[in-house]
């Protein structure tokens, strides 16, 4: 009896045209937006590779026009939901309207991506990355447009909600807190030039030695020589310090400075047999015929007269040695050839100059030759490098 009563209470008639305006909106819809990504998108794709312009083949490789077209649907939803009933529309209405906010939230971050695509393929992204800032402004637009949606889907105003905010303002920070520190950083990074992609830069308190890849709004990332990538926080930065190499990079020239420790037991001052041996290397033959007029060149050991040794001798090679050597320039940047204050490993002999090779090989290759030739060049004036008593008694058995 109760169902016999609830069936003529429905109204057949009104149902069947409600779910005909229903049922024709959504699949007028599904239509619109299939004809939007079969045609209409494809049309403007031809239309964009067809420009001279390749900027704009980036809104194609984001996928922007097809997120677009996701706003097909709801808005065509919208539009025939004014024709159903009263107490359907309304709540229609709300669910479409949160449907197309969230939309609109994805759509802005398409077209903030494809906008930060644009300005890396620029000379000027290399030294003004903004990266960070765009992370920054979709975090806004994802936090905003959820209470919007929201606000939208409840049917309260929006307006009322962000104003309350406010109040929770020090939550807010506390929460976000290293997403402030991190945007600060990264305004300091940028305006101060500190580094940038693809600068070699020297962190030993994060384990980074390489090259900077990627610059973000919470995290720097650097790969270093041997492939291992480190991420670190932004703003730690800002806490201790670093080392960019770019400099070296720039100037076309890579710093040399290493020393020789001979040992003291070999230095002594040249005898005739010794400087008749070292006349015959051709770049001393000037300095030794130089000298001979204001030192005394006998075999006789007094400390009355001026007398070369072979410590100073070899320190005047090494500095012709690599003035003469095509790798090195001695022009244009310090070239010191010093002996340093002994110590208990001898007496150390520095090589303070500049390859003019600064690739991290190259630069190896020319400081390895430039050793290689000195280690064996020193025996030559009766010079021996220090090294541990057990190395030296084991050389002797």
């Amino acid at each position: 009896m109760f169902m016999q009563n609830f069936i003529n209470e429905i109204d057949f008639q009104a149902l069947l045209q409600v779910s005909i305006i229903i049922g024709s909106s959504i699949l007028i819809s599904i239509i619109a937006y299939f004809i939007s990504k079969k045609y209409i998108i494809k049309i403007i794709h031809k239309l964009i590779f067809k420009t001279k312009s390749e900027l704009d083949n980036t809104f194609i490789k984001t996928g922007f026009f097809e997120q677009l077209a996701h706003l097909i649907p709801p808005v065509v939803i919208l539009y025939f939901s004014q024709f159903y009933p009263q107490n359907i529309s309304s709540s229609v209405s709300q669910i479409i309207k949160f449907w197309i906010a969230v939309v609109i939230i994805k759509t802005i971050d398409k077209f903030l991506s494809t906008t930060l695509e644009i300005y890396n393929t620029l000379e000027i992204s290399k030294d003004k990355p903004i990266k960070g800032y765009i992370q920054l402004l979709k975090m806004i637009v994802y936090i905003l447009g959820f209470i919007i949606a929201v606000c939208v889907l409840v049917g309260i105003s929006p307006w009322g909600v962000l104003s309350g905010v406010g109040a929770f303002t020090a939550v807010l920070m506390f929460i976000f807190k290293d997403t402030i520190l991190s945007l600060v950083a990264s305004v300091q990074i940028v305006a101060n030039d500190l580094f940038r992609v693809g600068d070699w830069i020297e962190a030993e308190n994060f384990g980074a030695d390489g090259e900077v890849i990627d610059i973000a709004l919470h995290s720097v990332k650097v790969q270093n020589w041997d492939k291992t990538i480190v991420t670190i926080p932004t703003y730690k930065f800002m806490e201790s310090s670093f080392k960019n190499w770019r400099g070296m990079e720039k100037s076309g020239g890579r710093r040399i400075k290493r020393s020789l420790f001979i040992d003291v037991n070999s230095i002594k001052f040249c005898n005739t047999e010794l400087l008749e041996k070292l006349d015959k290397i051709e770049i001393l033959k000037e300095y030794l015929k130089e000298k001979q007029k204001v030192v005394d060149t006998t075999d006789e050991i007094t400390l009355n007269k001026r007398k070369l040794t072979n410590i100073g001798t070899f320190r005047e090679y090494i500095k012709r040695y690599l003035e003469n050597n095509p790798n090195i320039d001695s022009k244009n940047f310090t070239f010191i050839i010093r002996q340093l204050q002994p110590t208990s490993k001898g007496v150390p002999l520095e090589v303070y100059a500049f390859s003019n090779k600064n690739k991290w090989a190259e630069y190896e290759a020319v400081q390895s030759d430039i050793f290689d030739h000195l280690l064996v060049a020193l025996k030559e004036f009766d010079l021996r490098l220090y090294q541990e008593p057990s190395g030296e008694l084991g050389t002797l058995k």
